[in-house]
């Protein structure tokens, strides 16, 4: 059977494919392979610009043609690497080894020795993986959150004059205003991505068990730590583990998965609101001709966009939840547990990404009810008891808690004419009455 959209195990590569189809171009095996050459490539170069003594000569004008092993890469590249792995066993071995037949064709023979000197598979998996988790976050990852971040702001913007019943316990509760309600979320994301965007995208890079063996013992008198951070920094744009073992320490990586997963769940968080203000009724959804809500009710339009929503950043939070905490865990100098899951990095951020989509969608969709949200604050003249007991606390009236505490529960109705009632008997100055009678659910909203 053929692998597209519709046989496909994963909904990642199956369903939601044109929703994720941009991370292909980091997390698939074809991705990885080309970032390793890509490792190779310029590592290669790097040496020759040392220089050492055996590549001074190397013609530097077929600096580029090494470069578009890379750069022209496609998926015959990837598939003539894994029939070579089908014979070494061994991913990043077979990357070697396609790089020395092209050094061959090039007519660079005497220099093939140097592809992968000195390093151990680590080194190139361990640059390879972060600079395509970096690229894929800044050009695609990131983005796309920064487009669900506006569109809050836009609507936050457009309702911030909207007066709203608050709920606390599910109860009514001090009114707010909507706008500044979604700018919670607002203010939530922006503070988590100020922590993100301090996790550096480190690397490890130092030969077979971190201490350049092999670099040392057949040059010793080059600085190879100082090549090397200048070579993961200057030519890759990461940082440099300075003391490792043969693996990188994925605590980097472990924390900027946990900081996309607390963005995550204050994510899951605004989607449970808007879901539970759509079954409120103070949203309706606009819906495209054709569309349809239900099988079996023709009425319905469902909240499905931030159903979705959560699904999926449920799905990436536990995933990332399990990669952060075992990637930095490996027995004593390496084992390959590391290796096969992270294979898995792209499946969060594909699951991020459809979320992503998701609220963007509902987003687009929602269409205000301000009558039933003006409707719900006429209902519930009883959270203005706050407001009354505050302002008679100022002016020393006896027990105001306790009064408006018997009012509002022994009354069976509280409107604007009850509250008006209880303001007739109250023992104050007219000008105080006539200020609790401007205090209405529909002005009481703070600030």
């Amino acid at each position: 059977m053929s692998l597209n959209a519709l046989t496909a195990i994963s909904p990642i590569d199956g369903r939601y494919t044109l929703k994720t189809e941009q991370l292909q171009n980091y997390f698939s095996e074809s991705a990885l392979i080309k970032y390793r050459i890509l490792i190779e490539v310029e590592y290669f170069i790097a040496l020759c610009e040392l220089p050492l003594d055996q590549l001074q000569d190397f013609p530097t004008d077929k600096f580029e043609n090494l470069r578009n092993l890379y750069k022209d890469f496609s998926i015959n590249s990837a598939q003539r690497i894994k029939d070579i792995e089908s014979i070494t066993n061994h991913d990043v071995k077979a990357v070697e080894y396609l790089i020395k037949e092209e050094f061959d064709k090039l007519g660079l023979s005497n220099y093939k020795e140097f592809i992968h000197f000195g390093l151990t598979s680590q080194d190139i998996n361990n640059t390879a993986v972060p600079l395509s988790i970096k690229d894929a976050f800044t050009e695609v990852f990131y983005p796309e959150l920064k487009n669900v971040l506006e569109k809050l702001k836009k609507i936050s913007e457009d309702w911030k004059d909207v007066p709203m019943l608050a709920r606390t316990h599910g109860q009514a509760a001090s009114p707010t205003k909507l706008g500044k309600e979604i700018y919670v979320f607002v203010e939530r994301i922006e503070n988590q991505i100020k922590l993100l965007n301090n996790i550096p995208f480190t690397a490890k890079f130092g030969g077979a068990t971190g201490n350049f063996n092999a670099h040392h013992v057949s040059y010793p008198s080059h600085e190879w730590k100082q090549f090397a951070n200048n070579f993961t920094e200057n030519n890759l744009g990461l940082k440099r583990q300075q003391t490792t073992t043969q693996i990188e320490h994925y605590d980097n990586l472990g924390a900027l998965m946990d900081c996309i997963k607390r963005i995550n769940t204050i994510l899951i968080d605004l989607s449970r609101d808007i879901w539970t203000y759509v079954s409120m009724d103070y949203f309706k959804q606009s819906i495209k001709k054709g569309e349809v809500g239900s099988s079996a009710m023709p009425h319905k339009i469902n909240p499905i966009d931030f159903e979705n929503a959560e699904g999926n950043l449920g799905m990436a939070n536990t995933i990332f939840e399990f990669l952060s905490s075992k990637l930095p865990v490996s027995r004593l100098q390496r084992d390959l547990t590391d290796s096969t899951v992270l294979r898995n990095i792209g499946v969060p951020f594909s699951h991020n990404l459809i979320s992503f989509s998701s609220l963007n969608k509902g987003l687009e969709k929602l269409v205000l009810n301000e009558e039933k949200i003006k409707e719900d604050l006429d209902n519930n003249w009883a959270v203005c008891a706050e407001a009354i007991q505050t302002i008679l606390r100022r002016e020393a009236y006896p027990n105001p808690y306790e009064a408006l505490k018997d009012l509002t529960r022994t009354n069976s109705v509280i409107n604007k004419e009850s509250l008006s009632d209880f303001i007739d008997e109250l023992d104050v100055k007219d000008n105080i009455k006539k200020e609790l009678r401007k205090i209405s659910p529909f002005n009481y909203t703070g600030i």
